[in-house]
């Protein structure tokens, strides 16, 4: 991991969630306290560290913890996760959730929630390059898709992962992605 890498929360927490779905698709608990040869998904310049180099800096915002987080059900190539074919809309509901995550600061926002609960103003420094006004109206829809909640604290409003299946898709996603 670079050194730009170890100080980008962003970096350090996609990082780690590969490290913790390539664990899970393995069989293994991502909680266990066995390091991994490797580092997952490494670039050619960071192929030969290991994943003790990869360590976040003891400054660095704690994940939520990934044994919180379920398994995704073992299925077999070819098997379906239910016997037959969902109905137009839940299918039409299940193209519009996937259509959420088409936009690369929904996304990036989406692992800052992963981190820790933000609000508009630190989610807006946390993606870097992006306004508040830009933020608010990303979380709009993130809202809308049911990805993110929020509370107020006094003035402030509080934005966090809906749930554990919102954590549980952006690893799946990521892990995916760098097989």
């Amino acid at each position: 991991m670079s050194e730009d890498s170890r100080k980008d929360p962003l970096a350090r927490v996609a990082a780690d969630v590969v490290h913790s779905a390539e664990l899970i698709s393995r069989g293994k608990d991502p909680a266990a306290d066995e390091p991994e040869d490797t580092a997952p998904c490494a670039d050619d310049a960071a192929a030969d560290e290991t994943v003790e180099d990869a360590a976040p800096a003891a400054d660095a915002p704690a994940l939520r913890d990934p044994a919180d987080v379920p398994a995704p059900a073992a299925l077999t190539p070819g098997q379906a996760c239910c016997n037959e074919m969902p109905d137009e809309e839940v299918l039409y509901d299940l193209a519009d959730l996937f259509k959420v995550f088409a936009d690369t600061t929904r996304i990036k926002i989406l692992y800052a929630l992963m981190v820790e609960d933000l609000n508009v103003s630190d989610l807006a420094e946390a993606v870097g390059g992006v306004s508040q006004s830009a933020v608010s109206h990303q979380l709009r829809i993130l809202k809308q898709a049911h990805l993110v909640r929020f509370r107020r604290e006094g003035k402030q409003v509080i934005y966090a992962l809906s749930d554990d299946h919102v954590y549980t898709m952006l690893s799946q996603g990521l892990s995916h992605i760098c097989e």
